[in-house]
């Protein structure tokens, strides 16, 4: 491409770069020069061509320099940094025994750790380059047996990996390839002393791979001390910005007519398809879903305190659609891969506005188009008028109700209202917990 072809093609998909000689984004994979069982395996899945994030982040992370990448979620970054960790892990000498990963992917949650891993099975396992998943929640024996066996590629969430290198299980020592997904979402649940622990641990000549969906101001500081003369490249705009195929509904309600207004709504759009449905303690999860199975809805819950096994049973039905509706909380807000989630509701609107773009998220994704609908109470009257700005970007529908609620409210704090919550607690609690049992004398809708 000329010079002019390349502003075109930056423009026209909403691609930013930033840094010394960035290279040109490649408009078809063939261009990327991926070995050729990866193009197969593209070919297979059916991918017509690259996203925004992947034509301009693979010629970049080819380069072998420091990446940051912003991107929606949902815009195939996952992608954009595994093939080109498969093209450097053929690049180095072979695993001897002992040796640690050569590639580290830290991830905030399990479920986002479990996704990655699936990928870069269905790539790297043509190349024999083996790859394992490294969290809590799960028996620790398997992670130990893979570790020792030797693997080129470590998926990890923070704190789990620390135990296994405090017991010497693993190293870092060959690290030369680390990705940091999602870090707003790592940075806001607390894992920044665990990051600087790990990092500390990894030589320094490494290539870095920073990816989030938004850009706060920890995230920007985190990233300046640990990348050298990085390349940024965003798709979109860098502000809170939420996809423009999913139409937004806000429904402007009070606590007590919030699961009436469910009933209604679920039996308006309830065909079969899948919807994911947002509250925002555990608790209240809790509670919904057994109140939902008592009148006969076929839902089933997630959330930090329900055991892995569970969690992961929970999320194969929903993947399945044999239980079309899941509630859950932020802990499935992010990195949550479920092709055709036809709706989200946000029953509760939750503490800050990126998490809010993370949840409606879950629906249109990868070019397809979604809906959701949110509550929202005067007890959320501090987000009204960032809300109302994402919406206006959005090109969506401003209920007058909200904006009335916009004009009595005080000054907005949520735009930057970004929180660490702690590392959380994830505990076990036996087989199926209180909420996701068949109710006793509860009417079954033949779904």
């Amino acid at each position: 491409m000329t010079e002019q072809d390349v502003a075109v093609y930056r423009a026209r998909r909403e691609i930013t770069v930033e840094g010394h000689d960035v290279p040109r984004p490649i408009q078809m994979f063939h261009e990327a020069n991926f070995p050729d069982y990866c193009l197969e395996v593209i070919s297979r899945l059916g991918f017509v061509e690259p996203t925004p994030i992947q034509s301009q982040g693979w010629p970049m992370a080819l380069k072998g320099r420091d990446l940051i990448g912003i991107a929606e979620t949902g815009s195939g970054k996952t992608l954009a940094y595994l093939l080109p960790a498969l093209v450097h892990v053929s690049a180095q000498p072979r695993l001897e025994q002992g040796d640690g990963p050569i590639v580290l992917v830290l991830a905030p949650t399990r479920e986002l750790a479990v996704q990655i891993q699936e990928e870069a099975v269905k790539f790297g396992s043509r190349a024999s380059i083996r790859s394992t998943c490294i969290y809590g929640g799960a028996p620790k024996g398997p992670q130990i047996r893979d570790l020792k066996r030797g693997v080129e590629i470590v998926i990890a969430t923070p704190g789990r990996l620390i135990d296994m290198l405090e017991a010497q299980h693993t190293n870092l020592k060959r690290v030369t390839y680390l990705v940091l997904d999602e870090a707003d979402r790592m940075l806001d649940m607390g894992f920044e002393p665990q990051i600087r622990k790990l990092i500390s641990q990894i030589r320094p000549d490494r290539q870095t791979l920073y990816w989030s969906a938004t850009w706060p101001k920890e995230v920007e500081t985190l990233a300046r001390q640990f990348l050298r003369n990085p390349y940024k490249v965003i798709i979109g705009s860098p502000d809170l910005k939420a996809n423009q195929s999913i139409r937004q509904v806000i429904e402007v309600v009070t606590d007590l007519e919030k699961y009436s207004r469910l009933i209604l709504l679920l039996k308006e759009v309830m065909d079969g398809s899948r919807i994911l449905i947002f509250v925002e303690t555990k608790k209240g999860c809790d509670q919904v879903t057994r109140q939902l199975r008592m009148d006969g809805w076929p839902a089933l819950s997630i959330h930090g305190d329900k055991s892995q096994d569970e969690r992961d049973w929970v999320l194969a039905d929903f993947k399945s659609g044999r239980s079309p509706i899941m509630i859950a909380t932020d802990v499935a807000a992010r990195g949550l891969d479920v092709k055709d989630i036809k709706c989200v509701i946000n029953y509760d609107f939750p503490s800050s506005l990126e998490d809010y773009i993370h949840r409606i998220g879950r629906t249109g994704r990868a070019g397809a188009t979604g809906t959701a609908f949110t509550f929202f109470t005067h007890a959320n009257a501090k987000f009204t008028r960032e809300l109302i700005k994402i919406l206006q970007q959005a090109g969506q529908i401003v209920p007058p109700q909200l904006s009335a609620l916009a004009r009595s409210s005080g000054p907005s704090t949520g735009g930057s209202n970004f929180r660490s919550r702690g590392r959380g607690g994830f505990g076990n609690r036996g087989q199926k917990s209180g909420s996701n049992v068949i109710p006793l004398g509860g009417t079954r809708r033949p779904w």
